[in-house]
């Protein structure tokens, strides 16, 4: 039996668990549900078991993706975003924070919160200044 019939008859079977977990949690009415939370046992089930099956297939797909392309530019991409992280949390401050419920935020949890800003800040700018050469760039060889 091929993967492709395997994943359509998985995909069925978790398709059935889900509506039965639907007319599960349908039966029992609003009240019930938003009181106690009963019948919802069975649908996080399913979507727990889809998301598993999910990060499963994406992360062989990734790795598969690796190992079968050029495995240099792989790595150039790698290194670039580690020593973006680097340079992100040598930059960042960190500072104990006082939060909303009354804990305490530690400085090293600022601080990687403050270099997960950066990254995405610089990540963000990489990206928008990419699409505007490409397409300075296309305007150009025209």
């Amino acid at each position: 039996m091929g993967l492709h019939k395997i994943l359509k008859i998985v995909a069925l079977i978790l398709s059935i668990a889900g509506v039965v977990s639907l007319a599960m949690i349908v039966s029992k009415g609003d009240d019930a549900v938003k009181a106690t939370g009963e019948g919802l046992d069975g649908f996080l089930y399913v979507a727990y078991i889809m998301l598993a099956i999910v990060l499963l297939f994406v992360i062989v797909f990734v790795v598969k993706g690796l190992l079968s392309g050029n495995i240099k530019n792989t790595l150039i991409a790698i290194g670039s975003f580690l020593a973006i992280v680097i340079i992100s949390y040598v930059l960042s401050e960190g500072t104990e924070t006082v939060l909303k419920d009354g804990t305490m935020l530690s400085e090293s949890g600022s601080k990687w919160i403050s270099t997960g800003l950066y990254v995405f800040y610089i990540l963000g700018v990489l990206a928008i200044a990419s699409m505007v050469f490409s397409g300075v760039k296309k305007l150009t060889t025209k």
